[in-house]
């Protein structure tokens, strides 16, 4: 599972990346349209959950050895 979350981060990455660069094209032009700013955040909410997740992953498995180790005990 978590080598499918680092996946998806990544190609997360490289949407959210491809999709800036769209809309700084887009904006560019001489009629924007001004929906076209908003397209990045939906690859950007994917980033903040994914990355969140990958952030919190040592945390947990620290916090799962010490409570195994306490039951141990």
């Amino acid at each position: 599972m978590n080598k499918r979350i680092r996946q998806v981060h990544r190609w997360t990455a490289i949407a959210f990346t491809v999709s800036v660069i769209a809309a700084f094209i887009a904006l560019a032009q001489p009629e924007p349209a001004v929906w076209v700013s908003y397209v990045p955040l939906i690859p950007l909410a994917a980033l903040l959950l994914t990355g969140l997740y990958l952030f919190t992953l040592p945390y947990a498995a620290t916090w799962r050895r010490t409570r195994r180790t306490a039951d141990q005990v």
